[in-house]
């Protein structure tokens, strides 16, 4: 399975970020993960890719535990955060011949992967530029390839779509069905949730730390009245949330 979660808890001191939560993503799909700000979906994400140890129960990428086989795990594994972070003083050439280096490509096969790459998200016309000169959709599109970059088998994508022109978005939604269909399982966390409903093949939703409600988006629809769409869904199962948020 390319990720399984089992009967995970992070606790911050007092605080249960995560309670209990048990999922699993399958091959070639994209699975939306829901949730309120502070409901627990980036203490997932962070458990996922190992910058986080469960306080109990395991997480495991494509068979490998992620804390005792961390970095088998993180061979097959792409990370991409809310936040694109690039090196100001490199170019993004340079960032992505700096990302094959780190994972052991060949650095023939990396120059041609950086050339199909750049192409794919045309970013071809600032490639050599300094990336401090970069906008957010140009800096997001540039570790968007960096992520592809060495044909990971799992892509983990946190709110894809924050700060992206629609011409950024419609790419980053093709990008993901495109990876899908090539058999690369993706797990997106997203507020937009439209973009779960257009682009997701099953989804979740988080709700003070524990899992609420999974499923397609036909059979989460299905829990609504005629024509109710996934926000209203989502705005239904959540309604009652008056507390103080707990960690993210």
């Amino acid at each position: 399975m390319p990720i399984e979660i089992d009967h995970v808890t992070k606790r911050f001191g007092k605080k249960v970020a995560v309670e209990d939560l048990s999922l699993t993503v399958h091959d070639g799909e994209v699975y939306a993960f829901l949730g309120p700000n502070g409901a627990g979906k980036t203490t997932t994400i962070k458990m996922i890719t190992g910058l986080l140890r469960p306080t109990s129960g395991t997480v495991q990428v494509e068979g490998f535990d992620v804390q005792a086989e961390g970095m088998e795990a993180r061979k097959v594994i792409s990370y991409v955060p809310d936040q694109p972070f690039l090196y100001d003083k490199l170019s993004a050439r340079e960032f992505l011949a700096f990302v094959g280096d780190m994972y052991g490509m060949d650095p023939d096969l990396c120059r041609t992967r950086i050339d199909e790459l750049s192409r794919r998200f045309g970013i071809t016309g600032y490639i050599d530029d300094l990336s401090e000169g970069y906008s957010h959709g140009m800096k997001q599109r540039v570790v968007l390839a960096a992520a592809m970059l060495h044909n990971p088998s799992v892509l983990v994508i946190d709110e894809p779509m924050v700060g992206l022109d629609p011409r950024s978005a419609r790419l980053v939604k093709d990008v993901l069905r495109e990876m899908a269909d090539d058999d690369v399982s993706v797990f997106m966390s997203t507020h937009t949730l439209s973009i779960a409903e257009e682009v997701a093949d099953r989804a979740g939703i988080i709700h003070r730390g524990s899992l609420i409600a999974q499923g397609t988006v036909d059979e989460l629809l299905a829990r609504g009245h005629t024509n109710a769409r996934l926000e209203d869904i989502f705005l239904t199962l959540t309604h009652e949330d008056t507390a103080s948020p707990q960690p993210e």
